[in-house]
């Protein structure tokens, strides 16, 4: 997978909004990596932002949603992982600054 399709799919997965905390899940830092196989699946590696998110569930199904529309890519598979666990170091400044961290 070359560099613009890589940058394709997170700039999709960017409309993802964690609907606890009303910001992308790329901007939160909860996606690890991404890939994309020559049959055309994406392969997300993930994290919540807590082991019991309720809110999982759907953030799954939108990263779906969000991947699908993508022409290249036909099936998507998560990987929810909690190792490395999330912080809030793995948040880009954007998103510490529409939170109100520092």
């Amino acid at each position: 997978m070359d560099q613009d399709m890589k940058d394709s799919m997170m700039a999709a997965l960017e409309n993802v909004i964690d609907p606890e905390l009303g910001v992308d899940i790329v901007n939160l830092g909860l996606v690890y990596d991404v890939d994309l196989t020559e049959e055309g699946t994406a392969n997300v590696t993930m994290t919540l932002t807590s082991i019991g998110c309720p809110m999982g569930p759907m953030i799954v199904d939108q990263v779906k949603t969000a991947l699908g529309e993508l022409p290249e890519v036909s099936e998507t598979e998560v990987n929810i992982v909690f190792n490395p666990p999330w912080s809030r170091d793995n948040m880009s400044r954007y998103a510490k600054i529409a939170l109100g961290i520092r």
